[in-house]
Formats: C-alpha cells, structure tokens, sequence
C-alpha cells in the first residue's frame, strides 16, 4: 500500500539503466501503440489507469470478486479507489465499474471483504446478505489512517458507505492498516487482522457485527524488520501428510513473506524463526571506544567529509552498543572513509552489520575518461564558441559550486558548465534555465564520452528536461540527463554509427524545481568508453592492496547482517576498508556497527523468513475469502515500488499475478508454502502447441525454431542438469534480447535473469532472483514457465519455489532457447501450450 508519510521511503532511483537509452519518465509519454505491445494477454489488467494492491478478495453467490488498489483518472499513483473485476473461475475476468471511490477528503487504501451470509452486520437482509468491504480510509488532511466499511447488497454492483465513510476502528495513527477480515470459525466471530505498519507489529480484533471491534492481541516484532509490514492475511492450511497450520503473510520491503504458527482466536504463536546475532563469533570491531582508535581517516586519497571526529552514537535501529560508523556527515552527497589496521584472516566470514545505501562495490569504475580527443573542458573562462542562451548559465564558466549548491564531485580541471544559476538574482538557484550549444564538431571516434551532473529530468518530463543533446544535421540524435546529484560522472554513448557525420553539443535546462539543473564539464571522442567514477557505500575486505570481497547497505535505516566469504584468503593479512564513495540525493551514505569474524555465514533479518515468491514482481498477495471448495487461493499485483511510477506502459500500468493455489507441505522439518498457477489455468490453452523430447546440449545455446516462438504461452520443461553447471531456457529472444530461467547446479538454485530482457524502466531493475530448489527423487527439475509479453512466472518443482518478474522486450523479441553452460545437460521434456485471453 502506498503512503504519502512514507514517500521518501518510496523514492524511486532515477539514474538511465545505460547511457544514451530514452526512458519515459512518466507513462504519459510514451507511445500508446508502443505501450500496447507489453499488454498482457491471460493475467488482468484494467483497460486504462493505474493498479497496485489486489484487495477484498471474496467468493459470492457463484462469483470471485477482485477489487484493487486503483487511480481511475490516471496512470500514476493517486486517487486511491477501489477498482473491480469478476470471475467465475479466477481465469476469465471481466472489468467492473469503480467500486468505492476516493473523495476530496481522503483515499481509499487497501483492505478486505467478505460475504455476511448471516447478516451479522445488519447492512442487509436475511434474503439479501451484504458484501462488506473493510478499508483503510487515508484521511488527506491529518495523513490518520483508520478502518472504514462500505457494503453492498447487490452482488458488488453498487456501494454504500457506511456513515459516509467514517471509521469504525480509529487509533489516530497515520501507520495503521491493510485490515484482512474473516469468519473465525475458532471463536465464531469475525477476526480481523491490521498493520501497525512502521512498528512491524500485527493488531488482531474481533467483532461480532463488523462495525464494533475489540482488540485481542498484538504480534511483532519478529522475523523480518528490515521494513514496514503491509498487507497482513492470516489463514488456517492443512498439510500435506496430516495437520494444519495457520498462515500468517506479510508484505515487506517488495516481497510477500510468512510465518507459521498457531492461531487460538485471540493470539498468534509463530513458530520459531532463524536468528543472527554475531554473538557466535570474535568481534574485530564494535566502535564503541568512543575514538577512530586503529582506524585511519579518509584513506586511500579518498578526501570527504562523511565521517567525523569519532563514531556516532545516536539511536540506530538494529544497533549494538554505543557507537557505529555513519557517512552521512552533513549529507548524502559528503563523501569518505576508514581503514582499519592489517589482521590476519582466521575464520571463513567476516560478518558485518550494515545499513544505509545498497551502492555495491565495482571493481570496474576507476573513472577513467577513455582518453582521446577533449572536445571541450571549459577551462578558459570563457564560452568558446558556444552560443548560450536564457539565464541558467552566467557568463562565463563556473569554476565549481554555484553559492548555495552541495559540493562537487569529480570535477576535471578549473572549470564546467553549471546551470545551478539564475541571472536574474546573480545567484545559485534551479530557477534558471536555458540552453548551451557548442561549436560544431566531427564525429571520428565509436564513443563521445562525457561527463554529466545535476538532475535526472530526461526528454518529456512534466518538470521540464535538463539534457545534453547530440545533434546531427538538426536532430537529435542522443539525448543524456543526470542522476540527481551533484557528483559528476561519466557517461559513454555509442557514436560508431555516425562516424564522419558533423555534430553538436546541445545543453537543455528547462526545468525551475527541485534538481532543475544540469552539469557538463569535459566531451571527448573516443574509441574507448569511459568507466565512471566510483559510487560504492561498502565495507571492502583488502588484500594485497586489491579489494578481494564486500559487503554493501540495504536502502534502509535499519542495520542488518551482511556475511562476507572470505575462505580462499585464509591465513593472509587482510584490511578492512569502510568507503563512501556515494553523493547521491536518496541513500547516498554507509552505516557500520559490529564487524565479526566467524566461521558461520550470517545472514540478513530479511532472510529469516521464507517467501511465497522470490521474484521482484509479486507484492501485497493475499487470498480469497469464502471459497466454495476450501481451498487456499491468492494473486498479488505484478510489479514493485522500486520501479513502479516509471514503467513504459502509457495507458494501463500494470497487472496482477495468475492466480495461485497455496499448499502447505514440510520440507526439513519446517512448514512451507507452495503455490501453483489453479488448474482452471488450462482452459485457455489453445490447439496449438510445440513439444520436443530429450534434447542434448553441451556447453551451447540452441534455437527451438520458429514453430516454439511466442509471446503468451504455458511451458513445461524438464532439466537433467547433468554436468552443467547451468542450463535452462530463454525466452522472449530477439534483437539482442533474452529473458533467462535456468537452474544453477553449482548452488541448488532456480533463477531468472531479466538483466537483457529489454527496455529498463530505471537502473534498479534488472536483476537476477535465485530460489533454492533440491533436485526431486528422480533428479530432474521440473519447471512451469508462464510468459505473457511483459512478465515471465516460474514454479519450479510442483511450486517448492517461484519467482514472478516483469519484462519489456520488444515486440519481436519471441524466441525460445535451451542451453547448458560448463557441461552437458538433458532435456528430456518441453511442450509450449499457447494461452488465450482472459476476456474471452
């Protein structure tokens, strides 16, 4: 569910995926016929406006009701309402009209609903039972969320809300919501289950007319607090073999997770979760001395003023003892380091309790400017040849920050365009804007390097754009922008095609808010692409003066464990490097606390739990009330908050996961989830299909042809792994495109690399998701692939793991691939079954 007090929380990374790639900034943008291309054919999608949580998932009178999180006068976040669809199978849908919409006063955000067959409630009658919804009304003024009902008596067809929408359960906190409801056959009274969501704490209340509610109990913290908890839903589930279980499943930090437990109708008991401490092992370092006593300051020439005199010692979430290491400095855009003195490596992991930005380590930014030609530098103090218009730019060069801009970072020589500058007031400022244009210059390198600051604003945006355009022959022919910060960086665009071609520099600020400027301070053509400077928030474990492992932040304010496998360098002298080289405007600092050496891996508060889905694109799951044959049925909305608001789609964005049925089975001793797409699925099958028996490969991709393409289909494949070390199957193949699912013997892990699946909405989202998954009795894995042109599902083993990702290929990208990588691997089966609509 999204929140406006935790919109920070929330914000979205707005550095491109790779320089010289145009992504929309908003879906208004983009192309609607381009946008229809990634419209899904067999999971539901609204016909226009945007979705997010699935809500009030209810069975009635012969029909599945699905109402969502919607904005019905948008694609954007906003206007929270409930939207709705029905299905007589959870497979057809059709597209209902709004349900409850949101007010002037406040919006409609997620909750429940479920069918009062006795009319407890009293909002009907003996013959005509209510539905009711239970939701969770986001006052506008005070930001208060608090508990609402609305009802309807005539099959979800229409919506009264009760006493015009006031609440029924109000504790004036703006952190209390996502009510699941349902008939406890426990108590025989109605549970509902609520979110006190930034305390990772469950509220349980009973009422025995759904408008009055008594508190029970509280659960939480526990498990996963890395995160605000969303979305609760609490089910009883028999398991496979004798026994239940009752489910208690949370949405955290981009995932659906879960404990099981008990349930006695007032409180729930979980069962006991894995837990990581560091007590186990020898702590190197705990920063409590009050000093950087063994630690040298800003090392390796790094120079900043991220860290201060001596260790922080403010109330950290997670932390242990008195002090820890925080780069923030006086902001994010300060920068730093530490260096501890050499040890010696004794144990197999330095474990280490970290927070803030998730800035790995990369050994290939150096920031080297791939030599060549220099274009420009701005080094003269004056503008050279370059026409400058409007009144972002000042008269001549800047030499550095603007008065009232953050410092730079990476500048090159004495000095650079800045439009951080208003020459109405002669001061700094975003108010300013204008354009720059070089001198005209030939194109006679592959790569014309720059380097780029300031705001992230690319061509379309509703802010107005700060960009740098490659004009030919009066077009634009390339178009960068910044990354919302004021560290200069290096971006390399491919010119090989326009080699000989006569061109020019265009600098556009057209933007008056927040980071309505943009930076340039060296051009330089080039047959090398530069490698950007460095942006890592790490601890680094050094040896022989090269970095050997790391550990990174989590994009949160809480520390959790990272484990760092050091084994191979056993018995060598090692130093510890804590480096900030981050000035980016969200999460651009490191915090440390305990450093531990250990021979037990640690791991994360976000690992204790396990996962109905490991994929990146299945959020807020809950399950269906009320259904008539007992079963445990759940879908979730297809995609995440990390990239959410910069999807490419133009008039629908985006759509919800097939649905799936839940079981519980016991693996190792412990209770877990599987999930299956239902079996209804199969009726959109059609008579086409393709199928091919025990295919060998070693060491090779192969095409399955033209007769196996597509983009709507249901795969089932069969991997003997062999003596592959990695083998699978890609899909959506084309133009350089692939999506890949394979299984990787090496680990036991099913996974699903979307890193060339296509179109990036933002650089946080390609990603490889792994699920560990043990080869079956016969030792083959068994995996159903369902591809439907923006979104790829996997259920590996019967549903012992899924993964759920979206992916924008190209419309023309429809190939399908089996490899084997390092060995030789068997299929002995695939058969591709194509998928109709769901509206049909």
């Amino acid at each position: 569910m999204r929140r406006a007090s935790l919109a920070l929380s929330l914000a979205l990374t707005a550095a491109l995926a790779a320089a010289g790639a145009t992504v929309p900034a908003s879906a208004a943008q983009a192309d609607a016929s381009a946008s229809e291309q990634w419209r899904p054919v067999y999971h539901y999608a609204p016909a226009k406006n945007w979705i997010n949580d699935p809500n009030g998932l209810v069975y009635e009178n012969g029909t599945y009701h699905l109402f969502y999180q919607h904005n019905p006068e948008g694609v954007d976040w906003g206007n929270m309402s409930w939207g709705h669809a029905t299905s007589t199978d959870l497979v057809h849908w059709t597209e209902q009209a709004v349900a409850i919409p949101y007010t002037q006063d406040y919006g409609v955000f997620s909750g429940s609903a479920v069918y009062d067959e006795n009319n407890t409630s009293s909002l009907g009658t003996t013959e005509t039972p209510p539905i009711v919804a239970v939701w969770t009304r986001n006052d506008n003024a005070t930001g208060i969320q608090a508990q609402s009902i609305s009802y309807s008596t005539d099959h979800g067809k229409t919506w009264t809300n009760l006493n015009d929408g006031a609440p029924v359960l109000d504790i004036g906190s703006t952190n209390f919501r996502d009510p699941k409801v349902f008939w406890d056959s426990t108590t025989n009274r109605w549970t509902m289950a609520v979110a006190l969501s930034a305390e990772h704490k469950i509220s349980f209340y009973s009422s025995n007319d759904l408008i009055h509610w008594t508190h029970q109990s509280d659960f939480g913290p526990m498990g996963d607090t890395t995160a605000v908890w969303e979305c609760p839903d609490l089910f009883e589930i028999p398991i496979e073999g004798g026994g239940s279980t009752w489910v208690l499943s949370l949405s955290i930090a981009g995932k659906t997770k879960y404990f099981t437990g008990d349930w006695d109708g007032s409180t729930y008991s979980a069962d006991p979760v894995p837990v990581y401490d560091g007590s186990e092992g020898t702590l190197l370092e705990g920063f409590d001395s009050g000093s950087w006593e063994g630690w040298t300051v800003n090392a390796n020439g790094i120079q900043g003023t991220a860290i201060g005199s001596s260790p922080s010692t403010g109330d950290l979430a997670g932390h242990q003892g008195t002090g820890y290491v925080d780069t923030y400095g006086t902001g994010d855009n300060d920068t730093g380091s530490l260096t501890s003195l050499p040890f010696t490596l004794s144990t197999d992991y330095i474990n280490v309790l970290t927070a803030g930005g998730k800035h790995p380590y990369d050994a290939s930014a150096t920031g080297d400017n791939g030599g060549g030609t220099l274009i420009t530098g701005f080094d003269h103090g004056s503008w050279e040849g370059w026409a400058v218009t409007g009144s972002a730019f000042g008269d001549a060069p800047s030499t550095g920050a603007n008065p009232g801009q953050q410092a730079l970072h990476n500048q090159q020589g004495t000095g650079l365009l800045n439009s951080f500058y208003d020459s109405a007031t002669g001061q700094g400022s975003d108010a300013g804007t204008g354009t720059a244009t070089s001198p005209s210059f030939t194109i006679d390198a592959d790569r014309l390097n720059l380097l780029v600051g300031g705001g992230h604003h690319p061509e379309g945006d509703a802010n107005g754009k700060e960009v740098i355009e490659l004009v030919v022959d009066g077009e634009v022919v390339r178009s960068i922008t910044g990354a919302n910060t004021e560290a200069l960086n290096w971006q390399s665009l491919d010119v090989s095609d326009l080699r000989g071609e006569t061109a020019t520099l265009r600098v556009v600020d057209e933007g008056t808010s927040g980071w309505g400027h943009i930076m340039l301070d060296e051009a330089r053509l080039s047959d090398t692409a530069a490698s950007p400077f460095p942006t890592n928030t790490s601890v680094n474990v050094v040896v022989d003066g090269q970095v050997v492992a790391s550990a990174t932040g989590n994009s949160s304010g809480t520390l959790d464990w990272k484990s760092i496998d050091v084994t191979q360098w056993k018995g060598q002298e090692a130093t510890l490097v804590i480096e900030d080289n981050s000035s980016a405007d969200s999460w651009g600092h490191l915090m440390v606390d305990s450093i531990v050496a250990s021979d037990t891996k640690g791991f994360s508060q976000a690992e204790s739990l396990p996962q109905v889905d490991y994929g990146r694109d299945n959020y807020a799951a809950v399950t269906w009330n009320g259904t008539p044959d007992g079963k445990r049925y759940a879908i979730g909305w297809m995609s995440s908050w990390d990239y959410a608001e910069d999807l490419p789609t133009s008039t629908w964005r985006e759509a919800m996961t097939v649905t799936r049925e839940y079981t519980a089975h016991t693996v190792d001793g412990k209770v877990r989830l599987y999930a299956e797409p239902i079996s209804a699925l199969d009726s959109l099958r059609t008579s086409t299909t393709f199928s091919r028996k025990n295919t060998n490969i070693k060491s090779a991709t192969r095409s399955m042809g033209k007769k196996a393409a597509g983009r709507s289909y249901d795969m089932e494949l069969t991997i003997d792994p062999g003596t592959a070390e990695r083998s699978g199957v890609k899909v959506l193949v084309g133009n350089g495109q692939e999506t890949v699912v394979g299984y990787d013997a090496t680990t036991g892990e099913v996974y699903l690399d979307r890193t060339k699946s296509g179109t990036n909405p933002n650089d946080s989202f390609p990603s490889v998701d792994h699920a560990a998954v043990p080869p079956e009795a016969d030792g083959l894995i068994r995996l159903r692939v369902l591809v439907d042109h923006s979104s790829v599902e996997v259920f590996a083993n019967d549903g012992a793991a899924v993964i759920t990702d979206a992916v924008y290929p190209d419309a023309s990208s429809t190939g399908v691939s089996l490899f084997a990588e390092s060995g030789r691997a068997r299929f002995p089966q695939l058969t591709i079954h194509e998928l109709g609509s769901y509206n049909d």
